[in-house]
């Protein structure tokens, strides 16, 4: 059974998941192969290589078919089980619960060799959608405290099979991440009266030197205080605590600008290893005068070593003006 284990340091919760120890590729090293289609758990056919699908878009035909557009199934080796009880237990000081929660993989598309960016708009918009199915049905489970959706795009960026997924985890707990962001958004709130991703878009749209692209929906952007080079936000422009609350306008605004931006940094930084995360409000926080979601994004250009681990500071040798500067200028 997985274990989640709370540090009772820092309060960081750690997954302790034997299970997936035993992934095909756990810990490889080489590059990501694009392989035979044939063996691929995620191709049209191979629908008996994975758990049912909780999910699937298709013109026609019966669950678990192989004439889907998208689909999404259970991850064969969960980090989180949704079977079973928490069960919040004491061992001495230490607190730990049983690893409850979902973890769900998005396939984006059928087609084996296809990237994310390299979809139709409307097929990328489905994406959009589909993860916005998924939140309104975890949300349901009340042992479920908040959800992610991420990518991870390439060897590097902790991808495992190359044809092109995201995943989406129901959690029983916050994150610690996510804590310290409603934490700060909250103090930012109290003091002002207003959120400060509001504040931020604002400021950036005045300044307009950290500004990849600016639609009528959402801004992308540079943040101020990158970790890495050429981290990237696209922050929707009306305020919203919860991915879940787009509409279908929304996501269909929101597939273009997503879609362009990842194109953008594709060429730019030549076919990097990235990672994305959607940042959504808890399930039951209260978040919705103060909280904004968004999305970052992650291309895997710097390791972190020893510094960053020790101190929490990143060390990013490219600046966000710089880097917004030339992605805003590759040409269409």
């Amino acid at each position: 059974m997985t274990d989640l284990r709370k540090d009772p340091i820092t309060g960081r919760w750690v997954i302790i998941s034997k299970e997936r120890a035993k992934r095909p590729h756990g810990f490889a090293r080489e590059p990501l192969d694009r392989g035979d289609s044939e063996l691929c758990p995620l191709c049209p056919g191979n629908e008996r290589m994975t758990p049912p699908e909780i999910l699937a878009y298709r013109d026609s035909g019966g669950p678990n078919d192989s004439n889907w557009t998208l689909r999404v199934v259970s991850n064969r080796f969960p980090a989180l089980r949704i079977e079973g009880e928490l069960g919040k237990t004491a061992d001495g000081i230490y607190d730990r619960m049983n690893g409850i929660g979902a973890h769900e993989v998005v396939i984006e598309n059928p087609s084996h060799d296809v990237d994310l960016f390299d979809l139709p708009e409307k097929q990328f918009q489905n994406v959009l959608w589909a993860y916005r199915e998924r939140f309104l049905d975890l949300k349901r489970d009340h042992r479920f405290k908040s959800a992610i959706v991420f990518k991870n795009h390439g060897l590097a960026a902790g991808a495992a099979l190359a044809h092109s997924h995201s995943q989406i985890i129901a959690l029983p707990i916050v994150p610690k991440r996510v804590m310290e962001e409603l934490l700060g958004a909250r103090e930012y709130y109290r003091f002002r009266d207003r959120c400060v991703l509001c504040d931020i878009v604002m400021q950036e749209m005045e300044q307009k030197i950290r500004i990849v692209e600016e639609t009528a929906e959402f801004l992308v952007y540079a943040p101020y205080a990158p970790r890495f080079p050429f981290e990237t936000w696209i922050v929707p422009k009306r305020h919203q605590c919860a991915y879940e609350m787009i509409n279908e306008n929304q996501a269909y605004a929101l597939a273009a600008v997503f879609r362009r931006t990842l194109r953008r940094l594709n060429i730019a930084l030549e076919n990097p290893s990235f990672n994305f995360i959607i940042h959504s409000a808890p399930f039951e926080e209260g978040a919705s005068d103060f909280y904004h979601w968004h999305v970052e994004i992650m291309p895997k250009m710097t390791n972190v070593a020893g510094f960053e681990w020790g101190s929490g500071f990143y060390i990013n040798p490219t600046s966000p003006e710089e880097s917004a500067k030339f992605l805003r200028e590759l040409p269409e």
